[in-house]
């Protein structure tokens, strides 16, 4: 990336790399320069792609073995002796298997973990239900002090591992397993924790989406303004907490159709966090939450799963056609409100 020196890839060959391998040599030339930065893992430093930062930095990462919840705990160890821990696992182990230890030895302490977590949603869906993971949006954001991402692809992968070196507190960074293609064309735009990014704009309907749903929804945006003249606004929401309330908000006063799109159970994601906005606002809108509808996945390849789902442009298309015929209250004077 243009930002990072040192580095033997840049922007344009993140359509050959998985977001993890990105993630990885983003790590690695971190290190360089910063020797606070050290990794753990528990027995998954290939299949996290931390082993490129194992390989170059071996007397600063340690493989625990297949021991999660002894993993985050030796994280936050590390932490309280003033280190910043890269903690590696696969998004369900994080979340769930080392699920206390996330919460007691590090959030309970506010302390500067980074789990970088791996595999997550549907996208290992052929390994079957125990390895997909669509549950940890709401029991990450749920957790005191814990900040949570989804990058939109690697490239997007590269600038959160960044931001996050020098936040305060532990982050949560949700990315996938295979080669997901790029959202971004390049790396030449402005990204920031917390706050949103417009990668379409629109007057029609709102698109407010992160991870794989990013460019699924521009495509789907570009597809519904040739065939059925909608101009629809797309929202990168790669921030799920914090969330960006002024770009939600932004959204519903002017299209006052709201869709949110997630690789995630509609219950306790980033559907209900624009929701608690949009209730707490006290301002009227359609709203729609699109993904996984309280079910576990069946068991296939991520791109078979996607389009089953409907978290593909065809499908997200169709969702938008379904919100364009719902009627919202006509009243546009919300100043008693």
């Amino acid at each position: 990336m243009a930002v990072i020196t040192g580095t033997n890839w840049n922007a344009y060959d993140a359509s050959t790399m998985t977001a993890r391998e990105i993630y990885g040599r983003t790590l690695a030339a971190l290190a360089e320069k910063d020797e606070r930065i050290v990794g753990v893992t528990a027995d998954l430093e290939k299949t996290t792609a931390i082993k490129f930062f194992a390989d170059k930095f071996p007397e600063r990462f340690y493989n625990v073995g297949i021991a999660e919840q002894n993993m985050m705990g030796i994280a936050a160890g590390l932490a309280k002796a003033g280190f910043i821990p890269f903690a590696s696992t696969m998004a369900i182990f994080a979340c769930m298997r080392a699920g206390e230890q996330v919460r007691t030895d590090i959030a309970y302490q506010n302390l500067p973990v980074k789990i970088i977590a791996t595999h997550a949603g549907i996208s290992f869906g052929h390994a079957g239900t125990t390895h997909h993971c669509t549950e940890d949006f709401a029991i990450m954001r749920a957790i005191p002090n814990m900040t949570v991402i989804c990058p939109a692809d690697g490239i997007e992968t590269s600038k959160a591992v960044q931001a996050c070196v020098d936040l305060p507190g532990p982050v949560y960074v949700r990315i996938g397993r295979g080669f997901e293609p790029p959202a971004y064309a390049d790396d030449n735009y402005t990204y920031e924790i917390g706050k949103a990014i417009t990668m379409h704009e629109g007057t029609d309907l709102t698109i407010i989406t992160c991870g794989i749903g990013v460019l699924q929804a521009v495509n789907a945006a570009k597809t519904l303004a040739e065939t059925d003249g909608l101009s629809v606004r797309v929202i990168n929401m790669h921030t799920i907490k914090p969330i960006d309330r002024e770009a939600i908000m932004s959204a519903v006063v002017d299209t006052r159709r709201i869709l949110t799109v997630e690789e995630h159970n509609i219950l306790g994601g980033l559907g209900d966090a624009v929701a608690s906005v949009i209730a707490e606002s006290g301002k009227g809108c359609v709203f729609k939450k699109h993904g996984m509808q309280d079910t576990f996945a069946t068991i296939g390849y991520a791109e078979d799963l996607y389009s089953y789902y409907q978290f593909d442009a065809n499908g997200i298309v169709d969702k938008v056609r379904e919100m364009m015929g719902m009627e919202f209250e006509p009243d546009e004077n919300w100043d008693d409100e």
